[in-house]
């Protein structure tokens, strides 16, 4: 959701990060996961496709973190999804207490959001959940 977000100003994606900057939702990240944030966004093909150079994506990086919730792994999970780095956002999720994981992909993710009691939303769908009254 991350990357779509930057790849499109014209998507969802790019919508909820638009939220997360105005303060409507508190994303929470661990420390894997933010380095797995900067490792995507670092690759020379996604910084093609979002325009951002190294120091964008740095500034990028440091907004993000400001805006989140940093949540510590007190207990590992896995396995349960299919895609190691899918692991890495349900464990923040599990641990942090989240509300929803946010993506694209939720296929993958809904085996474990009955298991942990976490919804599983996609961008379009929080956007339509922030628009209630």
């Amino acid at each position: 959701m991350l990357v779509a977000g930057l790849r499109s100003r014209l998507g969802a994606s790019n919508q909820v990060l638009v939220a997360v900057a105005e303060q409507r939702i508190k994303p929470i990240v661990t420390t894997a996961v933010f380095l797995e944030y900067e490792a995507v966004l670092l690759r020379a093909e996604q910084r093609l496709a979002t325009g951002m150079n190294a120091a964008d994506v740095e500034g990028f990086l440091r907004a993000m973190a400001a805006a989140a919730e940093p949540v510590e792994i007190s207990f590992r999970w896995r396995p349960q999804l299919r895609d190691p780095a899918d692991e890495l956002m349900l464990e923040a999720a599990v641990n942090g207490h989240a509300e929803a994981i946010v993506t694209h992909n939720v296929t993958d993710f809904e085996p474990a959001s009955s298991r942990f009691s976490i919804r599983v939303l996609t961008p379009a769908q929080v956007l339509k959940e922030l628009s209630k009254p």
